[in-house]
């Protein structure tokens, strides 16, 4: 569905009162602005932060277990 906004006085932009109800936006909301090329996005903030969260989970490996670090130490330390 397509939505119009006027920017008004001082580069403010009034988003459609159904477009917020849809996408759960309030007033005192922060919303992120990216630039794609000649197109603006508008993202919550909290949609940036699971996005972030979601690509820093995507580079962590598994985490090693206690025992695995114990034996991993004691390897090494049987290597020196």
């Amino acid at each position: 569905m397509t939505h119009h906004a006027k920017i008004i006085a001082g580069g403010k932009i009034v988003i459609p009162a159904e477009l917020r109800r849809e996408l759960g936006l309030h007033t005192g909301d922060t919303l992120v602005i990216e630039r794609e090329g000649n197109a603006l996005v508008l993202k919550s903030y909290l949609q940036v932060v699971r996005e972030v969260q979601r690509e820093f989970q995507a580079m962590m490996k598994e985490p090693d277990t206690v025992d695995a670090f114990i034996a991993d130490r004691r390897a090494e330390a049987e290597r020196e």
